[in-house]
């Protein structure tokens, strides 16, 4: 997977490259749900990177942002939102 280094949408995420595939993004996904493979634990942009991988038909993303947007308030869940359209935006 690469990724770019422009943090501009979420400072400190590496973001994904443009032609990321929906599991690549999953995988990222799942790293900062989790904290492991030295990914902080983010669930702002655990959610944006579920929401552009559900995007790219990962059905198991749909699932994960469900039940993490659980763990998340509204602004939270708004940011990972905006986060994500502008990743979007830029590739």
């Amino acid at each position: 997977m690469q990724v770019s280094t422009d943090t501009e949408a979420t400072p400190g995420l590496p973001l994904p490259a443009a032609d990321s595939t929906g599991d690549e993004l999953f995988r990222m996904g799942l790293l900062y749900s989790t904290g492991q493979g030295g990914a902080p634990l983010d669930y702002v942009s655990a959610h944006m990177l579920f929401n552009l991988a559900a995007m790219r038909g990962s059905v198991e993303a749909m699932l994960y942002r469900r039940e993490i947007s659980r763990e998340m308030d509204q602004d939270e869940v708004a940011e990972a939102q905006r986060a994500a359209r502008r990743w979007m935006g830029e590739g």
